[in-house]
């Protein structure tokens, strides 16, 4: 099969087309026949970065985490899953599992769901992980419906999403921007923009919140911008995060009572620990999907799969709006 293979890393480290042998399916696992996959920051990180990221493959690798496409083949024990199935996860492109920068890949059956009828293929290879890890961060935070949730990064990859969610749970959400772009795309998903570059923290809590501050705050910015999440937070309110490799001051958190939620939704991948609860999370965004709460936003560049490396250099160069997804 065709395949893009990674032979050694760094910053701009070449995509080469290559023929590799075509996988065999296993127990508990599926041959699928990839369709569309889709870059995340982290795909970067590990094209980057290699071997100081503890989770990058040998090399050559085939890269690439999300994907949706047609199973081909079902391992012994899969009951969930025929051949001709249309399905969609995060299920490769780390450790010892070759990825989605291929014709076709192995994926552990408790990794993946059935897409959505009514997203194409594209939509769906867009989701997997920025969806997990939007709809694990507002489930450990506890959302419930009349809450004030504010959500940072609301136009980027997870921020999009889980404004979504935020939404479909009943919430009443606020999402940060930096441009006029983002700001129409967080109104168009039902988010009221808030723009982080001409308001401060105490201006927008004040604001929207009578200076109480948001119940949720889902941070999909993190790092030094923790510090504005703990201040736009409410008394004993949640935050949570998907950056948080940093150091920081505790102290406003402490006298706020705040609880912070670090979401690392690679976990199970890399760990093999409760796969299946993926699995579970893929099935529940599929019915949200077809229930008309969350359509993912792509990019407007199209790349296919020769094209992956630009694919990767839109992405780095912060000018997406929505996924960036490649055509296999």
């Amino acid at each position: 099969m065709k395949a893009m293979l990674i032979k050694s890393y760094g910053e701009n480290a070449a995509f080469e087309a290559a023929d590799v042998e075509k996988p065999v399916v296993k127990a508990g696992h599926v041959l699928v026949k990839i369709a569309a996959s889709s870059v995340n920051t982290v795909d970067t990180m590990i094209r980057s970065m290699g071997k100081e990221l503890p989770l990058s493959p040998d090399t050559p690798a085939i890269l690439g985490m999300d994907f949706a496409g047609t199973v081909e083949a079902v391992g012994d024990g899969v009951t969930d899953f025929s051949v001709g199935d249309e399905v969609y996860g995060c299920a490769g492109g780390l450790a010892d599992l070759p990825g989605a920068l291929a014709e076709y890949m192995v994926a552990d059956s408790n990794l993946i769901a059935h897409k959505a009828k009514n997203l194409s293929m594209r939509e769906a290879a867009a989701l997997p992980l920025v969806a997990i890890t939007a709809y694990e961060g507002l489930m450990r935070a506890g959302i419930q419906q009349g809450q004030k949730v504010l959500v940072h990064g609301g136009s980027g990859g997870v921020g999009h999403v889980a404004l979504q969610l935020a939404k479909h749970f009943g919430a009443e959400v606020y999402s940060t921007g930096g441009g006029e772009k983002q700001l129409a795309l967080i109104e168009q998903l039902g988010g009221t923009g808030i723009n982080y570059k001409t308001e401060t923290v105490e201006q927008y809590v004040a604001k929207h919140t009578d200076g109480a501050g948001f119940d949720l705050v889902f941070d999909s910015v993190g790092g030094a911008n923790l510090t504005n999440s703990f201040e736009a937070a409410a008394l004993n309110g949640q935050v949570a995060t998907t950056v948080s490799m940093c150091e920081l001051d505790l102290t406003p958190a402490h006298f706020k009572g705040l609880s912070l939620h670090v979401v690392f939704m690679l976990i199970p991948m890399l760990h093999n620990f409760k796969r299946e609860q993926h699995g579970e999370i893929l099935r529940k965004l599929a019915s949200i999907c077809e229930s008309g709460g969350l359509k993912p936003v792509l990019d407007e560049q199209r790349f296919s799969l020769d094209e992956v490396g630009q694919a990767y250099a839109r992405l780095q160069s912060g000018k997406a709006m929505g996924k960036v997804v490649v055509d296999n």
